[in-house]
């Protein structure tokens, strides 16, 4: 197992069902630099856009893997991605 991977798997299991679906939603749909908007993500996920928002705050502080930064709040929060 490489360094990467350990470390996605210890990430993975100190977050919840919800912040492992949004971490991997975030992974799997980011380019080197993404934008999203919260209630897009909640739409893609079955969720309310306030559960991603909380949510992604926890992931922040949980993970390295990829960097997280509350962009915009104007028609809903948007949120820069770097992989």
């Amino acid at each position: 197992m490489s360094t990467s991977d350990t470390e996605t798997a210890t990430a993975s299991s100190t977050l919840s069902e919800k912040q492992s679906r949004i971490l991997a939603y975030l992974e799997k749909n980011a380019t080197e630099q993404t934008y999203f908007k919260s209630r897009l993500i909640a739409d893609e996920l079955g969720l309310s856009s306030k559960e991603v928002g909380s949510n992604i705050n926890i992931i922040c502080q949980k993970t390295a893997e990829i960097q997280i930064e509350k962009w915009g709040c104007s028609s809903g929060t948007t949120w820069k991605v770097t992989v």
